[in-house]
């Protein structure tokens, strides 16, 4: 099968075209002849070797992929064969199959392209874990989710603001912050240009829900909007790991940092965060009430230029290869 290896560790240039045999799937999993893959921000982190995949993970990047199950592993039900579905994967994803936990996958929701529904999963997982389970957003809240024109932010918009959440949003353009209000934030906030703790404040007198994938100096500005009880989840660090914090505001607050990371967590938790979204979210995805934005489709080959255009920031929603016919 044709594949997208990482070469060594470095720049876009070393994602390189190249020829293995498919995988098998092992007991419980299924292998899926990939028809696209969603490209993400952890691909570049384990291009750049900075995010080494688990030690029973392909080497291959990719977190996402929708295609048809060709193969089933001992366990998983023979109807699975055949099933059009978009998986987490726990990598291997720039390739023509892969294989994944049958509990990861997901039916392609009703008149969904296999292109579109492959930049669901990886999204939707955080999104849901994240704001949900661990930031436990309520109707009435009042959310803000910093990069809210990336793929996270776009699907953590749609879906905060379905379930009643005021949401207010951080991007760094024009074109950015008008795309964040079109999915649903009440305000977007241009970080260049405004202080987003003076704007939410005056707004909505705080936040109780913040999720962040900046951190560094963001983070004593999150704690300091934060309203009573409010809740800080960090998924990523752009911006840095580390900040100076006054933790008496957590405590007067009684606040709550949380935060994860998707890809390490355990199949048996994968499979009880894909159950939530075949609950609640699917049905809403089936219906065209919330949906993901895609900015650019690149082919198998080019992931290259795909990785390149991702790290200028300038692409709202996802980038995507498109890899079977």
């Amino acid at each position: 099968m044709r594949v997208i290896e990482i070469s060594k560790p470095g720049g876009p240039e070393v994602l390189i075209p190249a020829e293995r045999s498919a995988p098998e799937p092992a007991p419980g999993q299924v292998r899926l002849k990939v028809a696209f893959a969603g490209v993400n921000r952890p691909d570049a982190a384990q291009r750049a070797g900075n995010y080494a995949p688990p030690p029973t993970a392909s080497d291959l990047p990719g977190l996402e992929a929708s295609g048809e199950v060709v193969a089933i592993g001992a366990g998983v039900p023979e109807s699975a064969m055949g099933a059009q579905v978009c998986a987490l994967l726990p990598g291997g994803g720039y390739a023509e199959e892969v294989v994944t936990p049958w509990a990861h996958c997901l039916p392609v929701p009703s008149g969904m392209s296999m292109r579109d529904a492959a930049c669901l999963p990886e999204n939707y997982f955080t999104v849901w874990t994240n704001v949900f389970m661990r930031g436990a957003l309520k109707k009435g809240e009042v959310f803000l989710v910093h990069g809210g024109s990336s793929g996270i932010g776009t699907t953590a918009i749609q879906l905060a603001a379905h379930f009643g959440a005021r949401v207010f949003a951080t991007a760094g353009s024009a074109e950015k912050c008008a795309k964040c209000v079109e999915l649903g934030a009440e305000r977007a906030i241009n970080y260049r240009e405004e202080d987003f703790v003076e704007v939410v404040k005056e707004a909505a007198g705080g936040a109780d829900v913040i999720l962040d994938m900046v951190g560094g100096d963001y983070i004593p500005r999150n704690v300091k909007l934060l309203n009573i009880a409010g809740r800080l989840v960090q998924i990523a660090f752009l911006g840095g790991p580390k900040a100076e914090l006054n933790f008496a505001q957590v405590m007067v607050k009684r606040l709550t940092i949380t935060g994860s990371t998707l890809r390490p967590q355990t199949d048996e938790m994968k499979a009880e965060i894909a159950e939530g979204l075949r609950d609640q979210v699917w049905p809403l995805l089936d219906a065209g009430r919330i949906f993901p934005v895609i900015d650019t489709e690149f082919a198998l080959d080019d992931a290259a230029k795909a990785h390149a255009l991702m790290e200028t920031s300038t692409h709202i929603g996802k980038i995507v290869l498109k890899v079977g016919g």
